[in-house]
């Protein structure tokens, strides 16, 4: 999977402190939604391939887990129950 370089710097940004599933999806929200990460809002990260909807969340979790090399711990939200 080839990630946009905005993308993958969005990612680690919002992984520098959350880690655990569903507190990084929350903040990811949270950077998006205010801009954060070199104003990057929700409709830039969404052209870019990183999507927030629910629908989308495998994929979401598969770009972050590519990103980080780790696996997002089980949760509410985890690929096992998409």
């Amino acid at each position: 999977m080839e990630l946009d370089p905005k993308v993958i710097g969005f990612i680690l940004y919002c992984t520098r402190q959350e880690k655990q599933w569903p507190d990084l999806y929350d903040e990811m929200c949270r950077v998006a939604g205010q801009g954060l990460y070199q104003g990057l809002h929700y409709r830039d990260l969404r052209k870019m391939g990183l999507s927030f909807s629910l629908s989308g969340l495998g994929t979401t979790i598969q770009m972050i887990e590519s990103v980080t090399e780790s696996r997002i711990e089980n949760g509410p939200f985890s690929r096992q129950t998409l």
